[in-house]
């Protein structure tokens, strides 16, 4: 069994942003999913990226059991608004088992996307980080163009907070600190592009033990794919790359990242 520990499916049946999402979506999502399953990715994670698409995540996650939310505001998303959109999730959170919500996320600082507001950004990380401590709930962090920022956040709650580096591509000693902090790195298809053979080198080192498995989507197809929609039914695609160079059985990498998104977020 695999599990998608990163997933957009809101995304992914329409084609605009923060649009709720109709009842023909939901027979979308539905097919999305028959087909994941069908590749032996029995689980979903499914995350949000601002108030719309966090209660789209939630209305995903309600309606099939294949399925779990996370909810937040992305540091894209973090606009004028974000506390009022923050204090709207917080009320998806206050029932969080009926909702299905694991994690907060995707959070984190985004410097690469201009403009951007770096204040507001670090503001929206630390609130999240502690809505995520006052529910006891693991953080989906998004990092790009913003390393040492970050660190330099997480480092106020180091080993009080738990999570998963989402679409780590990032150096040893940003692995190291995660790591450190008990965090896990979550790993999708860009291993399979023939550029990030220092990046594939690096990964050898990583302890199986603190790796997912992600696709991202519907960004960042396998290799094979590139140019069309990413899905989680490549999850296996991606399982195999981790395989191939770690040189260990597929069935130990389906095995142990399953476990390990299950520890993390309690499915």
């Amino acid at each position: 069994m695999y599990i998608d520990s990163h997933c957009h499916l809101n995304l992914m049946v329409k084609k605009d942003f923060d649009l709720p999402l109709k009842s023909e979506d939901f027979s979308k999502v539905s097919l999305l999913i028959e087909n994941a399953v069908s590749a032996g990715v029995e689980k979903i994670i499914n995350v949000g990226t601002s108030l719309v698409e966090s209660i789209n995540t939630v209305e995903i996650a309600k309606q099939f059991e294949q399925v779990f939310a996370v909810v937040g505001i992305h540091p894209c998303d973090a606009k004028e608004t974000w506390k009022k959109d923050l204090g709207e999730i917080k009320k998806l959170i206050k029932d969080k088992e009926f909702n299905k919500i694991v994690g907060i996320g995707e959070i984190g600082l985004d410097f690469y996307h201009k403009p951007f507001n770096k204040q507001r950004q670090i503001d929206a990380f630390k609130a999240q980080i502690e809505l995520a401590l006052e529910n006891s709930l693991p953080i989906v962090v998004h990092v790009r163009s913003a390393v040492d920022e970050v660190i330099k956040v997480l480092e106020e709650y180091a080993l009080e907070v738990k999570g998963v580096n989402h679409c780590f591509q990032h150096e040893r000693y940003v692995a190291d600190a995660f790591l450190g902090w008990g965090f896990f790195l979550g790993i999708n298809a860009p291993i399979t592009y023939p550029k990030n053979e220092q990046f594939r080198e690096l990964l050898k080192d990583l302890p199986i033990e603190s790796l997912f498995l992600e696709t991202d989507a519907p960004f960042l197809p396998p290799q094979e794919f590139r140019g069309k929609q990413n899905h989680p039914k490549y999850i296996p695609l991606i399982a195999q790359a981790l395989a191939d160079i770690k040189g260990i059985p597929l069935d130990d990498v389906a095995d142990i990242t399953t476990s390990n998104v299950e520890s993390l977020f309690f499915i």
